[in-house]
């Protein structure tokens, strides 16, 4: 049974959502403040977490880093705040979509299954090589790991497989919309910002200079691919 984690300070929206994700046979935990979220995600191990962003002690974006430090688990923002920038900060700080209140709560369990179907898909997904080799970057493709220059980079699950994806197929250009397909799948119901913010991402952990970056390159109009001489 999937074990999700909410966590609001509102009380009527934790016991809302608990009800409603509990009629689909998930195990809830639930947390009021940003602490508490901590530890029970410490204690418990969910499989996904639902975070609110105002809260007392922390708020949702720190509760958000992290919980991404040490875990890839995925992670849906909720939350009244609808700037954009709020939304580029949560997935930059390693959301994996990002609902403004007020909700339906049959989108939060659709986009809950959504989340939870892709991690899975991504956990069981066949290999082509087991590791990539480039000038300065090796991707070890079954542990989900990143060296660049013999360090080891913290990637979240999406980051490494949007990296994959582009190193697998070198010099070849993937539009916006065939990466958003291929990584979120057809179920993902957020922005297309998300990919620009988790390009910006991988190339402040991969590349030595992100402005000119080495690796992932930009094509103008269409989309990205991936430049580097195997080794």
């Amino acid at each position: 049974m999937k074990k999700i984690l909410i966590v609001d300070d509102e009380q009527e929206i934790v016991e809302l959502l608990s009800d409603y994700l509990s009629l689909e046979g998930y195990s809830i935990l639930t947390a009021y403040d940003g602490q508490s979220a901590l530890q029970k995600a410490k204690q418990a191990k969910p499989d996904l977490a639902i975070l609110d962003i105002m809260m007392p002690e922390l708020d949702g974006f720190e509760v958000c880093r992290i919980l991404r430090k040490d875990s890839n688990i995925p992670i849906l923002i909720i939350s009244a705040r609808q700037e954009e920038s709020d939304k580029v900060l949560g997935l930059g700080l390693g959301a994996d979509d990002y609902l403004v209140k007020p909700f339906s709560p049959r989108e939060v369990v659709a986009r809950v299954k959504a989340l939870l179907r892709r991690a899975t898909v991504l956990s069981g997904v066949p290999q082509k090589q087991d590791i990539l080799r480039f000038s300065g970057l090796e991707i070890y493709v079954k542990e989900y790991r990143v060296l660049r220059q013999g360090t080891e980079v913290s990637l979240q699950a999406k980051e490494f497989e949007l990296l994959r994806l582009l190193a697998e197929h070198p010099r070849q250009v993937f539009t916006k919309d065939q990466l958003l397909d291929r990584i979120w799948g057809g179920d993902y119901f957020g922005d297309s910002n998300a990919l620009s913010v988790y390009i910006r991402r991988l190339r402040e952990k991969i590349e030595e200079n992100p402005a000119q970056p080495r690796y992932i390159k930009t094509v103008w109009g269409v989309g990205y691919k991936f430049e580097g001489e195997s080794s």
